[in-house]
Order: C-alpha cells, then structure tokens, then sequence
C-alpha cells in the first residue's frame, strides 16, 4: 500500500432546516491508501452516513457540502460538473453499499436488471453482454447467477446484501464505501457478508470505507480506525492502537462497552448522557457534558487533533501540550 486513493481535508456538510442549521459533518478529514480499509465508527447520529454521502456527493437535501476538499486519485472531485462527477467518478471510481438493501433495491425490478443497468449506462454494454458480466457479478459475491431473474422480495435479507455488494463492484471501482452493511441482519449472516469483504479486498485490490457502530465488526477487516462523536472526529489510528491503547473518554468507553470472549473478566463499561443537538453544539470539546475526566479548557475551546505517537491522533486536552 503506498498512494492515497482518497484524500478528505477538512470537509463540512451542514443541514439547513427551519429549525436551525444541523453540523452533520464538521471538519473532517481522512485518507484510505490503495487496498487499505478505513473503519469510521461511532454512535448514530454522529455523522458517518453523512460523510459517506459528502464523498460520493449525494447529500440529501437540505444538507449541502459547505466546505473542505476531497482529492480521488489526486484529483479534487467536489470542483467538479455534477455531469462530470458523475461521468467520471460515481460507481467507476467510488461506489457505495448503502445502508438497507431491503430499502435499497427497487421492487419492481430483477435484481439482474438493477446490476446491468450501470453496465449499459456507464461502459456502453448491450443488454446481453450486461447480463453475462451480471451473472458474473452474483457468481463473485456467493449467490447462484440464476437469481438474477428474481426480484428483490424473493432473497432473503442476506442475498439483498449481497445483490448490493455486487451492484458496487459492477465498474470495477476503486474504492467501495460500504454504509453499516449488516444492518438487520443475524450473526452468521454478517458473518458471512464481513468475510466476503475481506476476500473481495483480498483477490481484488480494492480499498473500502467500512462505517458501522459496531466496533467488533471493524476489528474484523479494518487498518485504520477512526471514532466519530457529534460530527468530528474524535480519535484516528491504526486498528492495533484503537483496540489496544484508546486515549479519548469516548473511544475508551466504546472498547469497553464491547463484551470480550478471552482474557480477564471486567465489567462493560457505559457512557451516560446523550449525543448533543447538532443544532446548538456545546463549546469547547462536544464530548465535554458526558466526560468524566474533563477539565476547565475543556468547556471552552476545542481541543484539536494532535499526533500523539506515529500513525494515532487524538483530539482531547489531556494529552495536549496546551493543557498544561
């Protein structure tokens, strides 16, 4: 792994409703190098589905990217023609399993007409040829390629997952964001659909967002970690650092609120309170009302993210020099 494929600096995606301007996303940034997976985790509401929405840029509305850059193999893609963004990017470079392939899929077609339907659009394919790379598609992703003639009420909750996950590959893009893809579905189907991400990254080189909060399920596939809390994020690293040494109050609260099957016993831990009203966010720290260890800088200004070893970077005033 060298280059980055994706490079996000500083983005913010705001929400302009009548009752105020919700700060989904604010002043994010990450990098996924080519054939890196980057778990983004965190509570709901805390923005992971939003910024996956900013990179690929279909924020609803009235959400709109109000800022920051985002650089696909070099190359900012936010400066770009809807119609060129689209052309060139969307599903031929960065492609998404959204979340809920029950909601996802549209009823009234075949899943085999919903995989060919890029293939026609984007590389020009005859609806033959479509259907052939179709039952490829079903073939890679476990599911028998005879189903394609079946809509999506006739699979099971598993095998609409799996119809996602092969719509998303259909380009060969290089980079899949994949948005809680086992939502709604039991452990040994998960089980399944993680392991199929795992060999898919494997046998084809492909790099992945992997947003969840479920942290068990990161821990399964990712390189990278990053903890999200109230739109920002809180705490980024490698796996190893995340699991084995968290530094935030939040993230250690989420690793300790993980039910362990080896080692010592020890209670699971819980953090009180809620997440903040976006709205109105708390100054200082967002973490701060729910914090246990914070301290007088912490209710006034913000900490900022801060290298505290190589590759792990925290956003908390313990561990800031300015703090001291």
């Amino acid at each position: 792994m060298s280059e980055n494929v994706l490079e996000v600096k500083d983005i913010k995606t705001f929400f302009y409703t009548a009752k105020g301007i919700v700060r989904a996303v604010d002043g994010v940034s990450i990098s996924v190098r080519k054939g890196e997976t980057v778990g983004i985790a965190g509570e709901s509401g805390c923005g992971k589905s939003t910024l996956a929405y900013s990179i690929i840029r279909l924020v609803p509305p009235p959400g709109r990217i109000t800022g920051g850059e985002v650089f696909f193999m070099g190359k900012d893609v936010l400066k770009l023609s809807e119609e060129d963004f689209r052309k060139e990017v969307r599903w031929k470079g960065i492609s998404m399993i959204f979340q809920g392939a029950m909601n996802a899929l549209n009823p009234v077609y075949k899943v085999g007409d919903q995989i060919a339907e890029p293939l026609i659009l984007h590389k020009g394919l005859s609806k033959t040829e479509a259907y052939k790379r179709a039952y490829e598609l079903l073939q890679i992703v476990g599911i028998d390629p005879r189903r394609a003639n079946n809509y999506p009420h006739e699979l099971s909750g598993g095998m609409k997952q799996r119809v996602m996950i092969a719509m998303a590959l259909s380009l060969n893009p290089s980079l899949v964001i994949a948005d809680e893809p086992t939502t709604a579905l039991d452990v040994v189907i998960q089980a399944q659909i993680m392991n199929l991400l795992k060999n898919l990254k494997k046998e084809l080189g492909i790099s992945i967002i992997l947003i969840t909060h479920d942290l068990a399920l990161i821990a399964e596939i990712s390189d990278k970690v990053a903890i999200m809390y109230a739109g920002k994020i809180v705490e980024y690293g490698l796996s190893e650092q995340i699991y084995d040494n968290p530094l935030h109050p939040y993230t250690k609260g989420l690793v300790l609120s993980v039910p362990r099957l080896r080692g010592e016993l020890r209670e699971l831990a819980w953090i009180p309170g809620a997440p903040p009203d976006l709205r109105q966010p708390p100054p200082g720290c967002r973490f701060h009302p729910r914090c246990n260890v914070k301290i007088p800088l912490c209710i006034k200004e913000e900490p900022p993210l801060i290298e505290v070893e190589p590759s792990h970077y925290v956003a908390c005033w313990l561990y800031s020099s300015g703090s001291r």
